[in-house]
């Protein structure tokens, strides 16, 4: 048998093999609204006349308030985009009333703020690196110099940007700014130790999540972990919620637990409670970059 030559001028592969449109892509669906029949059902029809298969499907039906959350992934063509999907799928969207978005595999831009404490930082970093993390850290701000090093050698850039009471408006004003230049999708307050003015917290409303060192609302203010050993705890917890201008009230996503006893001091409770903030704050940052976290009001539906 002889062999020919392919011709790519006379190539028979049908033109969407040869334009790449025939490859899969992945997209995540959210919406929140009121309780009703058919709405699955309008999700699910759309998406199959669509030529989508649905990869994972969670939904939760609040009885109480009466409402209905929804998260489905789901792949298809990559011919198709998120703004694409939005615009199609407008008219469900209003014949149910429904709060949506379509998100594809792009990955939300970080923008993580320190103060003098390292480990959540640290640990966010080492997560990052190792593709954990489901989003990617563009930038670190800091109040202080301390963790420049660190952030050097993980090859993201760190800036300066000092605050006092003088300076405090306009230091967030270039933090916006910053939010702005590096298409920054979430702010992480990584132990961030300063209190965000009430317009920045509503500029940055559901894109900003902070650790408390503690479970809300105990334990609010300078050294918690002797307040937690004064008071004889016996779990050491960590809080991750969305920033409001409620100082530590935001809605919350996540919260990690460390069981103790009599014999852990102030300084054993805090290494215990670094721990728990790390991991509190890390699982947080995911599944907020995965499209897993609704906001509910004053509360969280959390897909894990």
């Amino acid at each position: 048998m002889t062999l020919m030559a392919a011709d790519s001028s006379t190539s028979t592969l049908p033109q969407s093999e040869v334009t790449g449109e025939n490859q899969s892509k992945k997209f995540v669906l959210t919406l929140s609204c009121v309780e009703r029949a058919g709405i699955v059902h309008a999700v699910t029809t759309f998406l199959f006349e669509r030529g989508f298969n649905i990869e994972e499907h969670q939904q939760f039906d609040d009885g109480l308030r009466e409402t209905l959350h929804l998260r489905t992934a789901f792949s298809g063509p990559s011919v198709n985009t998120p703004d694409g999907l939005e615009e199609e799928f407008r008219s469900i969207a209003d014949r149910f009333d429904m709060k949506f978005s379509f998100h594809d595999e792009t990955k939300q831009r970080i923008l993580v703020m320190v103060s003098k404490f390292g480990h959540c930082l640290n640990d966010l970093l080492f997560r990052w690196r190792g593709g954990s993390l489901k989003g990617d850290i563009a930038l670190v701000v800091s109040n202080h110099e301390t963790h420049r090093s660190m952030v050097e050698a993980a090859g993201v850039p760190f800036i300066y940007l000092p605050v006092t009471p003088e300076t405090k408006l306009d230091a967030e004003q270039r933090l916006l700014e910053l939010v702005g230049e590096h298409d920054i999708g979430l702010v992480v307050l990584a132990r961030y130790m300063q209190v965000l003015s009430d317009d920045l917290c509503r500029s940055l409303e559901g894109r900003a999540i902070n650790i408390h060192h503690s479970f809300l609302p105990g334990f609010k203010g300078a050294r918690p972990y002797h307040q937690a050993y004064d008071r004889g705890v016996k779990l050491v917890g960590a809080t991750a919620h969305y920033v409001t201008a409620e100082l530590d009230e935001g809605p919350i996503i996540e919260q990690e637990v460390i069981r103790v006893d009599h014999s852990y001091g102030p300084t054993a409770l805090s290494i215990v409670g670094q721990d728990a903030e790390a991991l509190a704050l890390s699982r947080a940052v995911r599944w907020h970059c995965e499209h897993r976290v609704l906001l509910d009001r004053t509360s969280t539906v959390v897909f894990r």
